[in-house]
C-alpha cells in the first residue's frame, strides 16, 4: 500500500503541472538549436551564488520527456532497465494471477533466471512479452473483425 501512495504522490497539482510543462518548453527549446556535445544548466540563487552542471543531450531530452508526462498530471515511474522482478511483480504489472506469469515461464514464452528456488524477469523481457502478446491480441480481433465482415454480421 506504501508503494501505490508513492505512486500517487508523483502527480503533480495544477500549479506545478504548469512549471513542469513551462520547464519542458524551456528544454526543448536549448535543445532545438543546439548542437552541442554538453549542455550547461545554472542555477543562481538569492545570494548570487551559482551551481553548473552539465549534461549530455541525451539526458536532457528525457528530462523534457518526462516534464511533459508530469505536466499532463500523469503517474510516474522511472525504472532501471536491467530490473529484475519477481514472478508476483510481473503479474502485478502485466495484471494477471502469479499461476498464468509461471505458465508463460515455463512453457518458454516468457524468459527468466533461477535465483535459488525462485524465479527473477528481466523488465525488458517483461515489456517484449507485453507486446509481443498485445500485437497478437491485436491480430486476432482484427481477424474476427475481418470474419464479421465477410459473413455480414453487421460489426
Amino acid at each position: 500500500m506504501a508503494n501505490a501512495q508513492a505512486v500517487i504522490d508523483t502527480v503533480l497539482d495544477e500549479h506545478d503541472a504548469a512549471l513542469a510543462q513551462a520547464a519542458q518548453r524551456c528544454l526543448m527549446a536549448a535543445l532545438d538549436h543546439s548542437r552541442a556535445e554538453t549542455i550547461r544548466l545554472i542555477a543562481q540563487g538569492e545570494d548570487q551564488a551559482q551551481a553548473v552542471v552539465e549534461l549530455p543531450p541525451k539526458v536532457l531530452r528525457f528530462m523534457a520527456d518526462l516534464l511533459g508526462v508530469m505536466a499532463q498530471r500523469q503517474p510516474v515511474a522511472v525504472l532501471p532497465q536491467k530490473l529484475e522482478l519477481s514472478t508476483q511483480e510481473v503479474a502485478n504489472m502485466l495484471n494477471v494471477s502469479r499461476p498464468y506469469v509461471v505458465k508463460e515461464i515455463e512453457a518458454g514464452h516468457l524468459p527468466c533466471r533461477k535465483v535459488g528456488r525462485h524465479r527473477r524477469v528481466l523488465f525488458e523481457d517483461m515489456i517484449a512479452y507485453q507486446q509481443k502478446s498485445r500485437s497478437e491480441s491485436d491480430a486476432a480481433l482484427q481477424a474476427l473483425a475481418d470474419q464479421a465482415q465477410e459473413l455480414g454480421l453487421g460489426y
